[in-house]
């Protein structure tokens, strides 16, 4: 089911389905995000409409409930839907009368604004509009209470609502009446969550009705927390004069974004303390330090977005403990999390990009800006090669040995219990291409790196060619045991040939690597993470929370590898316009009819392994844009 996005740049969003039936229960009109990013807790989760016409109720919004019932139960007919330049309906109610409604996310206040609007005249036609409301963490649910407080504060077009006092009120504006009628709505079914072997089920509180007479002008209903609309003095404004402005201010924003991708970006590059961070994914992700240095060079670098990027990459250089950077931020605490050793290398490798393309564009880094991001290049090398966290290490062949018991370090990280489902101890392939490319980075501005470099390089052309299979082994010494080696075909490979600004193989070997990835691997949506011969490849990501987990590295496909693909397969065969063209065709345009799938205007974290395809895990995905953005501008 295709579902829409507005992001407001602090880490929160507003979300649903384009049916405006809520299957997940991270679908929400207003959510706040208490230490941006991260701490977000969902507080109006969605409403109950209808229309009154000639004494007639006719239902505008359908909700699903246990054990399965939809209501009203024909649902209401959607005469069209556009995500631009924000999400729009138009629905036909009754006998052919005719409705716009849309939903607007004002990202510097927060505020989600709802507007209604007949384009059919109709006299006597009134909406009728309930706030369906929760005030719980964005991943729990929220059930029926006594300390649930209905009460409501009124004064002239406002009403502000506590339900919790732990949590930040509910401030709604609108042009209409407001009645106070609580009650409790009851057993709501999010039938993606069910899917999932999740808990399903959710009750809300409706603490009472919003009313206009439709058929004399457009309804509007605005909803934030207080402690965001304090801050934001135009919100002081009459509702008619601040609604005008912000229509007029974000249509004009949108409208300069040169294609649905580049406007995809802006959701991800949000804030941090006073610098910038880039959200993962939507709805569940907060901003993870490996995602990040993948997705950077696309989302910023590739759209122009130069300050963005330095103030992300300075945000996490100012994350770095014992040469790593956090893999994540937890989702309340807002305590990192050191378990990845690819984050910090993806840092070297964006550091790297942003410096180098910043040498062509004025104005120029700050020399005490650029200075302190080479320090944590530096910082990075060093406390690998002395040995820092999970047997991070370099090694003597000039390899980089990772791995401890029971800690996933690799992007293949899925754990089910205690067991480790790809396990990848020792040295895996693409770790030793981002080391190495590491090191590349690290010689040009001190040459201590030039001899594990060279060692590393010779290691890996010894050492990972799989003669049997005509290819690159995945991990060698695995579990640290000096030549035993790994041979299941994976992805990984690929970042030894592109992806990267050091390539470790060039010509024939280069070529077969292409070539067994292009016939094993790929699908129009990315790369499969398993050889479909294997027998542990999963063709489908679905089932309960087990099942999916077992797939998600054993076939599953990732869109992101599209954009190491597309690099190596243009490195083998020559980078020309004519090569360029076959690229485009062949690899990013399948690509781009997905931005009408799943989330729209975006592309899905993962996808089925076997036709058609389906998109699964997160709809709105970051690198899975990024690096469609990054290819799209290799491409021209």
């Amino acid at each position: 089911m295709s579902e829409w996005l507005e992001a407001d740049g602090r880490g929160a969003y507003a979300s649903g389905t384009v049916s405006g039936i809520r299957t997940r229960r991270y679908h929400a009109l207003l959510m706040t995000a208490t230490s941006p990013p991260t701490g977000r807790v969902i507080l109006v989760n969605g409403v109950e409409a209808w229309l009154d016409v000639a004494g007639v109720r006719i239902p505008i919004t359908s909700q699903h409930y246990a054990p399965g019932v939809t209501v009203p139960e024909r649902g209401i007919a959607l005469s069209a839907f556009t995500p631009d330049p924000w999400p729009q309906w138009t629905l036909i109610v009754g006998d052919g009368l005719e409705l716009e409604h849309a939903v607007l996310l004002a990202p510097d206040i927060p505020a989600v604004v709802l507007s209604w609007r007949l384009t059919t005249s109709r006299p006597g036609c009134r909406l009728s509009v309930r706030p369906l409301i929760s005030g719980r963490d964005l991943h729990a649910l929220h059930h029926e209470n006594a300390v649930f407080r209905f009460d409501a504060e009124t004064s002239g077009d406002r009403v502000l609502w506590r339900p919790y006092t732990s949590l930040p009120a509910i401030l709604a504006r609108s042009n209409g009446r407001y009645r106070h009628n609580p009650v409790w709505y009851r057993q709501f079914l999010y039938e993606d969550e069910e899917a999932r072997g999740l808990d399903a089920r959710e009750d809300l509180g409706a603490p009472g009705v919003f009313e206009w007479d439709l058929s004399a002008r457009e309804a509007t209903l605005v909803l934030t927390a207080p402690r965001h609309a304090a801050e934001a003095t135009t919100f002081h404004q009459s509702l008619g004069r601040w609604l005008a402005t912000t229509r007029r201010i974000e249509a004009r924003r949108r409208a300069k974004f040169p294609s649905r991708l580049h406007r995809a970006a802006d959701a991800y590059v949000v804030r941090r303390g006073s610098g910038k961070t880039i959200v993962a994914g939507y709805p569940w992700f907060t901003d993870w330090g490996r995602d990040t240095g993948i997705a950077v060079r696309g989302l910023c670098l590739a759209t122009g977005r130069l300050k963005d990027a330095r103030d992300v990459l300075g945000v996490w250089a100012g994350t770095l403990s014992a040469g790593m950077l956090p893999n994540q931020f937890v989702e309340q605490s807002g305590a990192p999390e050191y378990t990845s050793v690819d984050a910090s290398l993806w840092f070297v490798i964006a550091v790297d990009a942003l410096l180098r393309t910043a040498t062509s564009v004025r104005p120029a880094i700050p020399r005490k800006e650029r200075q302190r991001l080479l320090d944590a290049v530096q910082e990075i090398l060093t406390a690998y090669a002395r040995g820092t966290r999970h047997g991070i290490q370099l090694d003597s062949d000039g390899l980089l040995a990772a791995g401890a018991p029971g800690v996933a370090l690799t992007w293949m990280d899925v754990k089910i219990g205690g067991r480790m489902v790809t396990p990848r101890v020792g040295k895996p392939v693409e770790v030793e291409a981002l080391w190495l490319n590491a090191l590349a980075i690290g010689a040009a501005t001190d040459e201590r790196w030039l001899a594990p470099l060279e060692r590393g390089r010779h290691t890996f052309a010894e050492r990972f060619w799989n003669a049997k299979q005509g290819c690159l082994y995945d991990v060698i010494d695995v579990d640290h045991r000096r030549g035993e080696a790994e041979p299941r075909v994976r992805p990984n490979q690929i970042l030894a040939v592109g992806g990267l600004p050091l390539a470790l193989l060039e010509g024939e070997l280069a070529a077969r690597v292409v070539a067994l990835v292009e016939q094993r691997l790929l699908t129009p949506l990315g790369l499969r993470t398993l050889d479909p011969s294997d027998s542990d490849y999963h063709p489908r990501y679905e089932g309960d929370a087990r099942a999916r987990d077992a797939a998600y590295h054993q076939g599953t496909v990732w869109p992101w590898l599209l954009g190491p693909f597309v690099d190596a397969w243009l490195r083998v065969r020559g980078d020309t316009p004519a090569t360029r063209a076959a690229a485009r065709r062949r690899f990013l345009d399948p690509v781009m009819l997905h931005l009408d799938q799943a989330g729209l205007g975006h592309i899905s974290e993962i996808a089925d392994a076997e036709p058609p395809f389906t998109p699964r895990g997160c709809p709105f995905q970051a690198w899975s844009v990024g690096e469609a953005l990054r290819i799209a501008a290799a491409l021209g």
